[in-house]
């Protein structure tokens, strides 16, 4: 059995960011296992331009912003394993993984940072009634097909769900030839952010029809066309507000799900909000030892905040590898969410173990405008943050003093919630 200071499982940008910090914090013998058959994970089918804004001050492709994470880890000469799968993760960080050079092998590691994304909603969990013809695509694979394997999934596109992913298709096709005839959204707003609806549908006049869902899909051999209908507050069909569409390609962006279940499978205690696992200060999960970062902890809209996110990871691993945080006797002060904010990331917090600044973030459960942010410590209002409008589709944060928080006597609780401004 092989033996390593920190296994990185993912080598997306979020293992990519971990492990870098991991080694800038004094880590050296680390090891990336990736599943695919190259680094950057599902930046390499993103095409398109708007990442590294934060990170860089520059705006870059997808495949752009991978290959700077990549060149960071080939220069510090991080090892790593593609085209292996790793099949479980034992409550005492022996990791089972497999590839076809070295077959089924075991790895022991002193802490694990899970880094493996998430996963689009499939057909399967959104009960569309109709038959199984081809022509019925998510629009993560659609995206893989046309930017990396070089096919055209169709001609004639309906789009189901309004997820970023979902509109950059709509575009992407658009520019590709292609006739996007509606994206339709079952909720009453876009799950997607802003710039995306302006800069995808609007731009190129595609139609985004909310609080609309698929109730038909025709054809047997091929996708023919498919029936969408407007839905009241119960999300039901309304009746007589059918609309069919003629088609030769649906595609589904209905939702992407934490990709867990590695961490189930090795005790990790998971959000019921975020399907991802529930993590204190240091992102690490109940396990001592086994952190968190990225997609695979709560859906980001960003990828320079999984980044960050990732690299707060890897430098707190490091710690805890050299024994400098002791996890004794410190109290977890539970961050509590209401009036509206889902969940927060971390959902706990240690000040005394806290670096000086503590981001917290967050999504909100409905478009809220002309609201206000508000951070109480116990019932004493620290912050209150107006903001114009707030929509599930774009993440929200806040950032905890650490000098405040020890400075708060008998400190039993942090409440994020939304109140009148």
């Amino acid at each position: 059995m092989e033996n390593y200071d920190l296994v990185i499982i993912g080598g997306g940008p979020a293992g990519l960011a971990a492990a870098i910090s991991a080694k800038d914090n004094g880590i050296d013998n680390i090891l990336i296992i990736e599943r695919d058959k190259e680094l950057g994970g599902i930046l390499n089918q993103c095409i398109h331009n708007g990442f590294g804004l934060h990170t860089f001050k520059e705006e870059l492709t997808g495949p752009e912003y991978a290959s700077r994470y990549i060149d960071m880890a080939l220069e510090r000469k991080i090892p790593y394993k593609l085209n292996t799968m790793v099949m479980d993760i034992s409550e005492d960080k022996t990791v089972t993984a497999m590839n076809h050079e070295d077959g089924m092998f075991e790895i022991k590691a002193k802490a694990i940072i899970l880094a493996m994304g998430c996963r689009e909603r499939s057909r399967g969990a959104l009960n569309i009634p109709g038959y199984r013809p081809a022509g019925i695509y998510s629009a993560g694979t659609a995206q893989r097909l046309v930017n990396m394997e070089g096919y055209m999934p169709g001609k004639e596109v309906v789009i189901l769900g309004s997820g970023d992913i979902g509109l950059i298709m709509a575009r992407r096709m658009t520019l590709e030839g292609a006739k996007v005839k509606v994206v339709a959204e079952l909720m009453p707003y876009s799950g997607g952010l802003k710039r995306n609806i302006v800069q995808c549908l609007n731009d190129f006049d595609i139609p985004l029809k909310l609080s609309h869902t698929v109730v038909d899909i025709e054809g047997k051999e091929r996708v023919k066309a498919v029936t969408i209908a407007q839905v009241g507050p119960d999300r039901k069909p309304i009746p007589g507000t059918e609309e069919r569409y003629t088609c030769d390609t649906l595609l589904l962006s209905c939702g992407l799900i934490p990709e867990n279940e590695l961490s189930r499978g090795a005790g990790v205690k998971m959000s019921p909000v975020t399907s991802g696992p529930i993590v204190n200060e240091s992102l690490e999960t109940n396990i001592e030892g086994v952190f968190a970062c990225g997609n695979v902890l709560h859906v980001h809209d960003l990828v320079d905040y999984v980044s960050q996110e990732a690299a707060t990871a890897g430098k707190n691993a490091a710690a805890y590898i050299k024994g400098e945080r002791s996890n004794s006797g410190e109290k977890e002060i539970p961050i509590t969410c209401e009036g509206g904010v889902r969940y927060t990331v971390p959902s706990s917090l240690r000040p005394a173990l806290m670096d000086e600044k503590l981001t917290v973030r967050f999504r909100v459960g409905d478009v809220y405008k002309g609201k206000a942010l508000c951070l109480y410590y116990n019932d004493k209002l620290i912050l209150k943050k107006k903001r114009p409008v707030m929509a599930p589709g774009e993440m929200e944060q806040l950032d905890l003093k650490k000098e405040d928080l020890l400075n708060t006597p008998d400190l039993s609780k942090v409440t994020i919630r939304i109140e009148e401004a």
